[in-house]
């Protein structure tokens, strides 16, 4: 796909737009102040694929916790900020790596100055971030609710006062817990500015229905060439929104990051427990990280041939399966075998690469 070429900024060593990789964000759901719990969440987020990590900063003490935080981590950090300028100016004094803040919501101009100019000493970018759920009262009254004219008229106001300072490193998100309403305002931002373009569905809900959503919004963007970074935003363990995120760009074979497991939906052909079979696997699975594709099909007839491209997979038979490499049969063993013959090739698999 086409990626929309955007203005290159830097989040700590990882760039964001310019064709540059698509990143993966995730948000701790800890107390910033409590620099235990936050450093231990952020390690976990890393480990899981997570490139950029933000933390909220309600107050004073957070925002203070961050140095002690950026010197015990080892990945960019973003500060999230709502209101008090001196909060934003701390936090770059705690080292952060960019802020997420709209400049129309801080304060007069002095306040926004002072906040821009400790930006570009230290090199912060800024995110300017639109949500539908608090547009302005005057851009709601003009358009009558929240539409993509609305949240992209609402990013250009707080671009705007970052340019007449002369700030040029910024990214935008315009976010909604409405699906096509995020996909419309994204698109139209994209053909209105060549800022990088931070993604997300905001308010996703549960990891059930987050998923879906972030996947059908997100997903439906990068296709289209739209966006350098993402989130997606679900209720709960954070460490959920990284492993969604990889898959959705491994979907799209946008990032390449551990193992793919292919597997059938099963019909009446199928004679073996292959949701068992399946489940064992993808657990197995885990404790790879380097990029291989798995298969695991239900039946014969259709089975290799169905899962040619995949490094390696078994087909089951009754009571018995094949295994099989690239669409070509190896072997054939009990179905008690499957799960040790499958690892047995993909062991050989990485050896041999």
């Amino acid at each position: 796909m086409k990626r929309k070429m955007t203005r290159k900024i830097m989040i700590g060593d990882i760039a964001i737009g310019g064709g540059a990789p698509i990143s993966v964000q995730s948000m701790t759901n800890t107390k910033t102040q409590d620099v235990t719990s936050s450093v231990e969440q952020i390690q976990r987020l890393v480990a899981a694929g997570c490139d950029i990590v933000r933390l909220a900063i309600p107050d004073m003490e957070a925002a203070i916790a961050l140095r002690k935080i950026r010197d015990l981590v080892d990945v960019p950090l973003v500060a999230d900020i709502h209101f008090d300028y001196r909060l934003a100016i701390a936090a770059v004094d705690s080292g952060i790596d960019g802020l997420r803040l709209n400049p129309g919501n801080i304060g007069d101009s002095d306040r926004v100055e002072a906040v821009v100019k400790a930006a570009k000493n230290r090199h912060i970018p800024i995110r300017i971030g639109v949500n539908a759920g608090s547009l302005d009262k005057i851009l709601l009254a003009k358009y009558g609710r929240p539409t993509p004219e609305a949240m992209v008229e609402s990013a250009m106001q707080h671009i705007k006062i970052l340019e007449s300072l002369n700030f040029y490193d910024t990214k935008i998100s315009l976010k909604a817990h409405d699906v096509p309403l995020t996909i419309a305002a994204y698109q139209l931002m994209s053909e209105k500015s060549d800022y990088p373009l931070h993604l997300g569905i905001t308010e996703a809900g549960t990891v059930h229905s987050g998923v879906i959503k972030s996947s059908v919004g997100i997903g439906a963007l990068l296709a289209q060439g739209i966006g350098d970074t993402f989130r997606i935003s679900l209720t709960g363990d954070p460490v959920e929104e990284v492993k969604v995120a990889n898959q959705i760009l491994k979907s799209l074979k946008l990032r390449e990051c551990g193992p793919t497991l292919v597997s059938c939906p099963t019909c009446g052909r199928c004679n073996i427990n292959l949701a068992e079979i399946a489940g064992r696997v993808e657990d197995k699975l885990k404790v790879i990280t380097r990029p291989i594709s798995v298969a695991v099909m239900g039946c014969v007839v259709n089975g290799p041939g169905e899962a040619r491209e995949a490094d390696v997979g078994i087909a089951g038979g009754k009571k018995e399966g094949l295994v099989f490499r690239k669409g070509e049969i190896i072997r054939k063993v009990p179905e008690e075998c499957l799960v040790e013959e499958l690892f047995k090739e993909i062991d050989a698999i990485l050896e041999e690469e």
